[in-house]
């Protein structure tokens, strides 16, 4: 599992640039707060691989599952929330593990971790507004 802004991550696939070239379906980790998007941690050296010898081939497109075979369930098993999530289940399980995290914080004296939390948890609760008027 990877951490930003204080909590998890989502766990999905996308597209990245690596330079002139787009490489596709890339399993990807990405911040519900900040949307900081990271390649996953049990491909990162694998993506770079294939990036660079595409990029290197002048290759325009190319697609990461042609080329890496990782099974999607394992990938993002650790992963609380997955981009296929219900977007309403998504934000209330990132809220509540955020409430949960608050409490070890609070307990442990680590006040950046709360307020990494506290902004963490704002922003969540407008997403959850947002789709509850929808």
């Amino acid at each position: 599992m990877s951490f930003c802004c204080g909590g998890s991550m989502i766990g999905t696939k996308g597209t990245l640039k690596h330079f002139r070239t787009q490489v596709h379906n890339v399993p990807l980790l990405v911040c519900p707060v900040c949307e900081r998007i990271e390649v996953h941690y049990k491909v990162e050296n694998e993506y770079e691989i294939l990036a660079e010898y595409a990029h290197d081939d002048g290759t325009p497109e190319i697609d990461f599952q042609d080329y890496v075979m990782e099974d999607e369930d394992t990938m993002f098993e650790n992963c609380v929330n997955v981009e296929e999530d219900d977007p309403m289940d998504m934000v209330q399980r990132q809220i509540d593990m955020s409430l949960d995290l608050l409490a070890v914080a609070k307990e442990i004296g680590d006040e950046k971790w709360e307020r990494d939390l506290k902004k963490r948890l704002a922003v969540m609760s407008l997403r959850r507004a947002r789709l509850q008027h929808k």
